[in-house]
């Protein structure tokens, strides 16, 4: 359906009959004096336009009006998918997510490794939700504030490195820097989703205080523990056993879930960590159909094209008139 975005435009449909009757042409006295006495201007006589000029000009002004209005082609209405969720990752990148305990793929890599491809896949399925990304080690940052843009966000992740934030972990401020950006949505279902392998050892805020604050503002908080509980190193009598996810504070991580009416997850390996973020997708489902938009398509290219072709119909022959032609 074809409709004008600014109908109003058709007032101006009779502003070049006023400007004819209200700026009369002056005569060529008048308008001209030369310096030189004894020469005159030949007097031409008005000569009024013939033929399809006035026509043209009348079709070109009709054109250039409808132009001016945006004529558009609305489509049908088409339904969108945005949830209205805003759902924000927080991701240690701490000195101990270079620890080399995760499988990937059936090769040895590091936690962050690990992390990076299975929490961008996730961020690719959450196509519809608000979107934004934390990084905090010694400290937190926003990265990416809530968009809808999520390969945008799949981008910062990739392009993240450990120890970037510091070597440490600051989960505490982590949370207080989604729970400030998720509590300023009114009325709007707010996640975060905020993955580790260690103790809180950094910040300014404890884990607990920050959880709170989070209950308070309406934001539930799914965490991931990731770290295998066995892994193999060389010694010097041989290779042993030894715990490296032995800092990993699982009850803290729970309650923080807990409290605020998310869970906990404890991802061993690679397989796990992907299970998590499944279960968070069921959690966190996506609806059907959003809010219904109706494209439109802009078709003022149109009218402006055929008011340019009427105005080169009318100046080009003048133009072509007033050539001398060459003496032979």
């Amino acid at each position: 359906m074809a409709e004008f975005a600014w109908p109003w435009v058709i007032v101006l449909l009779p502003l070049p009959w006023l400007l004819r009757r209200w700026l009369r042409p002056v005569a060529p006295g008048q308008a001209l004096h030369l310096p030189q006495p004894g020469v005159r201007l030949a007097s031409v006589a008005g000569q009024r336009a013939s033929g399809l000029t006035p026509w043209l000009l009348a079709l070109a002004w009709l054109c250039l009006l409808a132009a001016a209005a945006r004529p558009q082609w609305v489509g049908p209405p088409q339904a969108q998918q945005r949830s209205g969720r805003a759902l924000m990752l927080a991701v240690d990148l701490s000195g101990s997510m270079r620890t080399g305990d995760m499988q990937l793929a059936g090769q040895q890599v590091n936690r962050f490794a690990a992390v990076e491809a299975i929490a961008g896949d996730f961020i690719a399925r959450r196509n519809g939700d608000e979107m934004g990304l934390i990084l905090f080690g010694s400290q937190a940052f926003l990265v990416t504030p809530l968009t809808y843009d999520l390969s945008a966000v799949r981008a910062q992740l990739q392009g993240a490195a450990v120890g970037l934030a510091g070597t440490e972990t600051a989960i505490g401020d982590a949370i207080a820097v989604a729970v400030k950006r998720l509590s300023a949505l009114p009325e709007q279902a707010r996640v975060l989703v905020l993955l580790t392998d260690g103790v809180n050892n950094a910040g300014n805020i404890a884990p607990r205080d920050a959880a709170r604050a989070a209950k308070a503002a309406g934001v539930r908080i799914y965490t991931i523990g990731i770290g295998a509980t066995q892994l193999r190193i060389p010694g010097f009598f041989g290779s042993q056993l030894v715990n490296p996810s032995a800092d990993l504070d699982a009850d803290m991580l729970t309650d923080i879930a807990t409290q605020t009416g998310g869970r906990f997850f404890r991802a061993t390996d690679s397989s796990e960590l992907a299970s998590a973020y499944r279960a968070i997708d069921a959690l966190e489902p996506m609806p059907q159909h959003g809010p219904a938009l109706r494209p439109r398509h802009e078709l003022f290219r149109w009218p402006l094209l055929a008011a340019i072709v009427l105005l080169l119909l009318v100046v080009l022959p003048q133009r072509l008139a007033r050539v001398p032609e060459r003496p032979a």
